[in-house]
Formats: structure tokens, C-alpha cells, sequence
């Protein structure tokens, strides 16, 4: 699963995800990619679940880019524990993700079989997302 190596500090602050991304907005890698509709977060056991689904759908073939990374540490307290003692202890990591960011990318595989792909990661993940894909000049069309 993925987590950072080192961080900075151990606990974060809860945060918000509002407003739009600028960066990674767009298709960078690959043809085909799953984009964000609308903010939230997206924890390190989603986005394995969404890469596994997605490599066995194209059956490893082609090339899969995860373009978020969990890297802010959600703590919890313990199961009937009363109020105060503290903040409780880092138990997973999260991805912010704002509406608007490229989540994955396909390339090297057909039309159908990235599509197919990324509407499984789809299903995998707790935000509402669509399927873009790469302007191209012989099908004159994008999707």
C-alpha cells in the first residue's frame, strides 16, 4: 500500500477539499485517464483496490499511471473511548483530491479495454469521476 517514507510531522489537521486543481488537470501520460468531478478524500487501501482492478481488466498489459498520493496521516481514536486524553494515533494515510484532478492514466491498450478499465477504478473510489481521453487527430474526435 502506499505511504510516505518520512513526513514532517506525525498528525495532521482534518483539512477541506474545495475549489478546482490547476495542477495535474489535464492528461500528461497517457491516452485514456479517470478524472475527478468532485473533491474528497481518497484513502491508500482505495487507490491499491482501483490499481489492481484496473491491471487485472487489461490484463498487465499497457502502462498505468496513480497520479495522487496519500501523504496526509488521519488519526483515530480507539472504539469506546471517552471524550479528551488527546488526539488519537495515526491509523492510515490519505490523498486530498480537488474536483478537477487527473486521478489515472492509460496508455498502450484499445479503446474499449482502457474505458472498461477505468470505469472499474471508478466503482473503487468514493468520488464521482468521468472518463476522459486524448484528442486525436485521426479519429477527429474526444471523448
Amino acid at each position: 500500500m502506499l505511504a510516505p517514507s518520512k513526513q514532517k510531522f506525525r498528525k495532521a489537521h482534518k483539512g477541506r477539499v474545495k475549489g478546482r486543481a490547476s495542477n495535474g488537470a489535464s492528461l500528461a501520460f497517457g491516452d485514456f485517464g479517470l478524472k475527478a468531478v468532485e473533491g474528497w478524500r481518497v484513502t491508500a487501501r482505495q487507490i491499491e483496490a482501483a490499481r489492481k482492478a484496473a491491471m487485472r481488466q487489461m490484463k498487465r498489459k499497457g502502462r498505468l499511471w496513480i497520479r495522487i498520493f496519500p501523504d496526509i496521516p488521519v488519526s483515530k481514536k480507539p472504539a469506546e473511548v471517552r471524550m479528551g486524553k488527546g488526539k488519537g494515533s495515526p491509523e492510515f494515510f490519505v490523498a486530498r483530491v480537488c474536483a478537477g484532478k487527473m486521478l489515472f492514466e492509460i496508455a498502450g491498450v484499445e479503446c474499449e479495454v482502457a474505458v472498461q478499465a477505468l470505469r472499474l477504478v471508478a466503482a473503487k473510489l468514493p468520488i464521482k469521476t468521468k472518463v476522459v481521453r486524448r484528442y486525436s487527430e485521426m479519429e477527429g474526435q474526444s471523448v
